[in-house]
């Protein structure tokens, strides 16, 4: 059910941007917030790394963000290019779900909180992650239908 909920979510996020052009993948939502549709992939390509974060190989490291520039995936769109970042965006997808097939104990501490240091579990990642994709999706919602009006899941 996790996993069902989860992908439904990443599949939404994929059509919000379905046939869009690079420039409104890159349109902003409203002054003063850089919010894209773009931003949004290259947002959660980075989240997808909670899944895997110590477990794995050691902890993934950030694709389009810095500790100087923590907004690098929403705000560094110049020279981005949207089917590259979606590629991106696939990839991290296809690593979690590998993690999460290999890693089935929902028990499991499979990262560590940066705020509290304490171990965060398989099943914890699972519910945030389906969380962070329902919010984003909803302002993914809004950005589509300022683009061309689209609406819907």
């Amino acid at each position: 059910m996790l996993d069902g909920w989860l992908d439904f979510h990443r599949d939404t996020l994929l059509r919000k941007c379905a046939g869009l052009t690079t420039e409104e993948l890159k349109t902003r939502s409203c002054a003063p917030s850089t919010l894209t549709l773009l931003g949004l992939v290259r947002h959660m390509a980075e989240v997808e790394s909670w899944f895997n974060n110590d477990l794995a190989d050691g902890p993934v490291e950030p694709i389009f963000y810095t500790d100087e520039d923590p907004d690098g995936d929403f705000d560094n769109l110049d020279e981005a290019v949207p089917a590259d970042d979606v590629a991106t965006y696939r990839q991290t997808v296809a690593r979690s779900r590998a993690f999460c097939a290999s890693h089935e104990d929902l028990d499991e501490v499979c990262s560590t909180s940066r705020r509290s240091g304490r171990g965060i579990t398989l099943r914890w990642v699972y519910l945030h992650m389906i969380e962070e994709y329902a919010r984003h999706n909803g302002h993914a919602d809004l950005l589509r239908e300022r683009i061309d009006g689209a609406t819907g899941d």
